[in-house]
């Protein structure tokens, strides 16, 4: 089953073919995407790797926790599951 990681303090100059490649040292990268600022399209310095399992996933955070890449030292761990917040009611609502 594959397991996400999430990438945090990526130099604003990383690609995904550039985080793929990293992670790919430890087994089958299933996807990486790096996340983008809506309104202004540069990256926010992190990302997510889908790894193909749970084994190559504990590899790639041994791995990579803590190496440096790209001038920046990376923090990697198991992604969490972030619920989705409602963006169409509330605004303006206290009550």
């Amino acid at each position: 089953m594959a397991k996400k990681l999430y990438v945090g303090n990526l130099s604003y100059n990383t690609t995904e073919d550039g985080l793929r490649n990293l992670f790919s040292g430890f087994g089958s990268v299933a996807s990486a995407k790096i996340i983008f600022d809506r309104e202004t399209g540069n990256s926010k310095g992190f990302g997510f790797i889908e790894m193909s399992s749970e084994e190559e996933a504990s590899a790639a955070i041994a791995g990579t926790n803590g190496r440096e890449f790209e001038g920046r030292q990376l923090r990697v761990n198991e992604a969490m599951d972030k619920p989705r917040r409602d963006r169409g009611a509330g605004y303006g609502n206290s009550w």
